[in-house]
């Protein structure tokens, strides 16, 4: 029995061009899977960290107002509270984000209040898969948080408007 084994054993020497053909198909199956997954939380991760960004950017403009009765309209002087914001020139030089703040706000979001006078400021920041997000604060102090999505792009943290054409260049909506 032990001999029939052995014999056994050593007539099969590896796998049959049909087995390993089979195992690479479903590799292939498996990695069709998976790989989309990936790139849908990756997308989601680069949007969380612009929002994250964007946060920190409003808490030091209100930072900032608390320092100097005022709101301060560059980028710089937010980093001053908080070094950690993204700088424009990392944005371009690494394929980063850009993180803006504006005083007064430019006020093309849309908003429930004028942004007139030097009570309000606009933070916008782009995330690398190509989403605007934008927060804008109000002369009443009134936060709205919208966001553009470019046509094609996967909308990751964007809550998308109800209503609107999705085949639109760019689809609002709010986070």
């Amino acid at each position: 029995m032990l001999q029939r084994l052995r014999h056994r054993a050593q007539g099969q020497e590896g796998f049959t061009l049909i087995e390993l053909l089979v195992v690479i198909l479903i590799i292939g199956i498996l990695a069709a899977v998976a790989i989309p997954t990936f790139l849908n939380q990756t997308g989601k991760a680069n949007d969380a960290t612009v929002k994250s960004d964007i946060r920190t950017a409003q808490t030091a403009e209100e930072t900032w107002y608390t320092d100097h009765q005022a709101f301060t309209g560059t980028t710089a002087d937010l980093q001053t509270i908080e070094p950690t914001l993204a700088t424009p020139i990392k944005a371009v030089k690494d394929g980063g984000e850009a993180l803006v703040a504006e005083v007064p706000a430019k006020g093309y979001y849309p908003t429930s209040a004028a942004l007139t006078g030097a009570d309000n400021f606009d933070i916008t920041a782009t995330s690398k898969s190509g989403v605007l997000y934008a927060l804008v604060r109000a002369a009443d102090g009134t936060v709205t948080r919208t966001c553009e999505v470019p046509k094609g792009t996967n909308p990751g943290g964007c809550q998308l408007a109800s209503g609107k054409d999705p085949s639109a260049a760019t689809v609002d909506g709010n986070w």
